[in-house]
């Protein structure tokens, strides 16, 4: 999946929250920089952790704080 059609995806996962979105990715992607296992059936020594992290939230598997479960 494109990255542009990923993030649209990821956006609303989070209520079109940018700022939540940012901070969300940022943490994941530390967290994967540190040795984290991807969720998602991606090489991390061929994606960028952030990629990988809006991945992830875009196909539901991070669970964000600050979000209510709907």
């Amino acid at each position: 999946m494109r990255l542009e059609k990923t993030a649209a995806k990821a956006l609303e996962k989070v209520n079109y929250n940018r700022y939540l979105l940012a901070a969300a990715v940022s943490k994941r992607a530390n967290e994967l920089a540190k040795g984290a296992r991807p969720l998602v059936d991606m090489d991390p020594k061929q994606y960028k952790h952030a990629d990988i992290a809006i991945t992830e939230i875009a196909e539901g598997l991070v669970e964000i704080e600050g979000m209510e479960k709907i």
